[in-house]
């Protein structure tokens, strides 16, 4: 373990490199539609919101950046969803260059593996997965984006949108034809737009332990538990979240209230799944009630899970949380799932950074309730929004 600081300290500086360099590439001229410099402070915040996938933007990425500075922005994402040291290995792999042990300290690192068992492999699947499933959201995209904007402008158009959906960044490039800040609000009613891009933010958001785990066993019953609970949680938060949505907003004019049945359905369903950390925007979240407010606050904190594309608590954190709950109702000491003990290491693990979380959301928002006068729950959402790296506003 003394070795352990150095692979987290070299993805660091990776990582502190490459985001000094997008913020440098994103204030050139040539990477704004007007030709000049879109200063410093909106470089940095751009920067910081793609490298971390978060979302947020200063500027409407359409309207403001060119063809260079969106590239910049989708390499970035595509880079902070995988982990630069992901990414890296790619390299390695294309050189047919053996990966040494350093490199799987970093990418167990990156990863969040508990050992280095298996780890070039999983990393290879992470890849080719990824890859594999942003080519095929991209070419569902295309079938409603290139008849809109014509084949390159449509393929560019899908193939963002693909990535940032897939690595949950919630960046997308329809600002022209919707005006700024549209996000995906232009399809709220087009199934196949909203049901391809939900579906990449939940792939996205499983993690790549899930992936590797579905490929080899290829049977519930033969699943870790591990996989098994992200899996369940994964549903009931989604399902739970669809009609919750869906009961709070079915009379609400700012939000469903004038859709037909299937359309409130829909994107009830994907604003459960947005919520996971991804960011894109179907309803427009300031027409949101108070009580679906408070829960999208729940949502953004939680997350995704471990080792995925996604920000947050994470899910099976707050699992493990829920199981010490009712092991403290029950009167028991021990930890378990299934009959299967989960260490007190673990335990303290999820209630520190629980608690930690939950004191910088609390400062934060009252700060910034305090600084901006805003309402609290409006802050709140705000703070959620950055802390889970989601991406989303009441504006």
């Amino acid at each position: 373990m003394l070795g352990a600081p150095l692979p987290g300290f070299l993805t660091g500086l990776e990582n502190a490199v490459a985001f000094g360099l997008t913020q440098l590439l994103l204030t050139l001229p040539i990477a704004s539609r007007d030709g000049q410099s879109a200063g410093f402070f909106t470089g940095l915040f751009t920067a910081t919101s793609s490298t971390c996938v978060t979302g947020l933007i200063l500027v409407d990425t359409w309207t403001q950046w060119t063809l260079f500075g969106q590239a910049v922005i989708l390499t970035m994402i595509q880079l902070g969803g995988l982990g630069f040291m992901t990414v890296i290995t790619l390299v390695s792999f294309a050189l047919h260059r053996r990966i040494g042990l350093s490199e799987r300290l970093i990418m167990v690192s990156t990863l969040n593996l508990n050992d280095m068992d298996g780890v070039v492999r999983v990393v290879r699947h992470a890849l080719i997965g990824t890859f594999a499933m942003e080519t095929a959201g991209a070419v569902l995209m295309s079938v409603c984006l290139i008849p809109e904007f014509g084949f390159l402008k449509g393929t560019w158009h899908a193939v963002f949108h693909a990535v940032s959906s897939f690595c949950n960044a919630g960046f997308d490039l329809l600002g022209g034809r919707f005006g700024a800040f549209s996000s995906l609000a232009g399809y709220n009613d087009n199934p196949l737009m909203l049901g391809t891009t939900a579906a990449l933010i939940v792939v996205g958001g499983l993690g790549f332990f899930v992936w590797e785990d579905i490929v080899d066993k290829r049977c519930w019953s033969r699943l870790s538990v591990y996989s098994k609970m992200v899996l369940l949680i994964t549903a009931v938060l989604i399902v739970g979240g669809a009609l919750f949505f869906l009961m709070e907003e079915f009379d609400n004019p700012a939000t469903l209230g004038d859709m037909p049945l299937w359309q409130k359905g829909l994107n009830a369903l994907f604003q459960s799944v947005t919520l996971r950390t991804a960011g894109f925007d179907a309803l427009g979240q300031g027409g949101l009630t108070d009580s679906s407010l408070a829960l999208s606050v729940i949502f953004m904190l939680i997350g995704g899970s471990s080792g995925s594309t996604a920000g947050g608590l994470k899910t099976v954190t707050v699992a493990v949380l829920l199981l010490a709950f009712r092991a403290g109702v029950q009167g028991r000491e021990e930890v378990t799932l299934r009959g299967r003990a989960i260490s007190h290491r673990r335990v303290m693990n999820a209630m520190t950074l629980t608690l930690m979380v939950v004191f910088l959301f609390m400062v934060s928002s009252m700060l910034l309730s305090t600084v901006d006068g805003l309402p609290f729950l409006s802050a709140a959402f705000e703070v959620a929004s950055a802390m889970g790296t989601v991406g989303l506003t009441v504006g």
